[in-house]
């Protein structure tokens, strides 16, 4: 009656698990919402003119630097991009343009990346102008006494194409009797850099402060979840901040993170955009702008220039994906901690190794899922002393059961004797209780490692196999709609892949081989395959492939292990005999 009862709550927490999961996890870690496109944007002289006082009120570092929101109601892309006249983008991983109407960066597009595993669509786009329904974009730029260069003063530019050895400058002479440029150039992968100059004709002083920026909207921004952050990103005093999320940024104050900024912007699962300040003081944060638009900010202190005199500054804008080797050499190249923009984790000393390793197999045959099951295989080897150490713990365990029963009835009302003869046993017989459980602790990290890894590295982004057209995404084979040939989407916590079945089937079969004497630990080691067939069903169908692999070596290696120990067999022979003569048992009382 009690392992019934047992049985029946195993069964009803299982249930609230599978049902729960969905709400759990859209709780915890919410979607943006899908808000209207004009929803927060601040369209009226009156509306601008509260947020630029918002963000750059008195007493606030860059006063003057007002919104970036153009005071029109947002436009199409296309008409956005049609508008005013602009200097092409084109190297060898981006293409766009340069705005010459205030001179931004709103048109970046990456050749190298689709929307979609549909070879015809569209390459992913990263900025859009701020007319448009989702802005993202950079500006270098200058405040001068206090305020900003006009955002509708039109930039003349000395070329008609920004690319790798052939940089274009942009210049603006102000009324104020001061010259400003921007010296762009870009390298062949992610980098633009500039080289923002004053000069100053005037008959007196000017104070100046150069200043970039990055502007977005959250409703373009991926999902931060708890193994990937999406939102303010940056390396301040040495260490990677990911602390900041879009809801965590109060509207019209600026969040300065301590420490020294080395770089600084905002960050999807597979996108980056960053600013890397150049030398010289300046002051570097984050702001929300209300609505769904934040900003990230370099604002150099201010400078007193004579008449006569010219100063300039140096920094740089990333904006492109987030692959690791790219991301290591310009860290290597002198910004520190870039690497980080992946967000790693504790566990990042062998994800990377981990990465390493799946780059060469697939370098070698060609095809991403084919090197996760040779990944697999390889971290199985490595792993295989261990297991044989665990084999061969149970094995002596399961020799010196019997004794152990003798001391357990023995000494069963003097539980610190029971123990101290316990312990004397297995050192006489050279036995660790506890080393049955050193496989499972280790492959717990090396498991969470190849999450991250096969979640977080843009590799795996529309990578094929068989079937599966995006290794980073899951299953698409769901059985409650015939594997598509129905038209319905099954709910989250339905959609079971033919890569979850495997799952919980290779799962069962390995628990089966390890069959236990308690009833109550044998009815959850017959339930728990299929509950995490549920809880796994939505992760990546690159982690699937590793685990059903994992489960058919632990299999192999099973049924070998067992051979070289005839008394875990003989035990688990024992143990399954036992089982069906309870079932007899039970089907026998039944009918009587």
């Amino acid at each position: 009656m009690t392992n019934q009862r047992n049985l029946l709550f195993a069964v009803v927490l299982s249930a609230l698990l599978l049902l729960g999961w969905d709400a759990a996890v859209g709780y915890l870690y919410p979607q943006p919402a899908n808000k209207s496109a004009v929803e927060g944007v601040a369209d009226t002289p009156s509306e601008l003119a509260a947020v630029a006082g918002a963000v750059s009120g008195p007493g606030v570092s860059g006063a003057g630097l007002a919104s970036d929101v153009q005071g029109a109601t947002p436009v199409t892309l296309e008409n956005a991009l049609g508008s005013g006249n602009r200097v092409r983008i084109d190297s060898p991983l981006l293409a766009g343009s340069i705005n010459l109407t205030g001179a931004v960066i709103d048109d970046i597009v990456l050749k190298d990346y689709r929307e979609t595993t549909d070879p015809d669509s569209p390459p992913v786009r990263l900025f859009a102008p701020a007319a448009s329904p989702q802005p993202y974009f950079a500006e270098f730029g200058f405040l001068a006494n206090g305020q900003r260069i006009p955002a509708d003063a039109v930039w003349e530019a000395d070329g008609e194409v920004l690319s790798p050895g052939s940089p274009v400058v942009l210049t603006h002479r102000g009324a104020d009797g001061l010259t400003y440029t921007i010296a762009l150039s870009i390298d062949s992968e992610y980098m633009i850099t500039a080289e923002q100059r004053v000069a100053n004709a005037s008959g007196g002083a000017a104070v100046v402060q150069p200043f970039a920026l990055i502007a977005r909207t959250s409703e373009t921004a991926s999902e931060d979840f708890f193994i990937a952050h999406s939102g303010p990103i940056g390396v301040f005093g040495g260490s990677a901040n990911y602390d900041y999320g879009y809801d965590d940024l109060p509207v019209g104050d600026m969040t300065t993170p301590e420490g020294e900024a080395e770089w600084l912007g905002f960050t999807d699962i597979y996108w980056l955009s960053a600013l890397i300040p150049g030398a010289g003081e300046a002051e570097a944060s984050f702001r929300s702008l209300g609505g769904s638009l934040y900003r990230a900010d370099v604002i150099q202190d201010p400078v007193t220039l004579p008449a006569g005199s010219a100063i300039s500054t140096t920094n740089r804008l990333f904006v492109g994906a987030k692959e690791s080797t790219v991301l290591d050499a310009y860290e290597d190249a002198g910004i520190e901690r870039f690497g980080l923009a992946i967000d790693w984790g504790w566990f990042r000393w062998f994800e990377k190794p981990f990465l390493w390793l799946l780059r060469q197999f697939f370098e070698l045959v060609g095809n991403f899922g084919v090197a996760i099951i040779m990944l697999t295989v390889v971290v199985r080897a490595v792993m295989f002393p261990v297991a044989q150490k665990q084999f061969s713990s149970m094995a002596g365990m399961k020799a010196i059961q019997p004794r152990m029963k003798e001391v357990q009835e023995k000494h069963k009302e003097d539980r610190v004797k029971q123990q101290q003869e316990m312990q004397k046993l297995f050192k006489d017989e050279g036995v660790n209780p506890l080393a049955g459980c050193l496989p499972l602790i280790i492959q717990i990290p090396i498991f969470f490692a190849l999450y991250k890894v096969l979640y977080l590295a843009i590799e795996m982004r529309h990578r094929s196999f068989l079937w599966i057209e995006d290794l980073s995404a899951p299953d698409p084979a769901t059985i409650l709609n015939l594997f598509g040939l129905l038209p319905f989407d099954p709910p989250g916590f339905l959609s079971i892949g033919v890569l979850a079945v495997l799952l919980g089937l290779t799962m069962w079969m390995t628990f089966q081989l390890n069959p236990v004497s308690d009833p109550m630990q044998r009815q959850i080691f017959n339930i728990m395959p299929w509950v995490l067939m549920f809880v796994m069903a939505p992760f990546a169908a690159g982690l699937l492939i590793y685990w059903n692999t994992s489960n058919i070596l632990t299999l192999a290696q099973q049924k070998y292990l067992y051979s070289k120990h005839p008394q875990l067999r003989a035990a688990a022979e024992a143990e399954r005999a036992e089982k069906a003569a309870e079932k007899a048992a039970g089907k026998t009382g039944a009918k009587s």
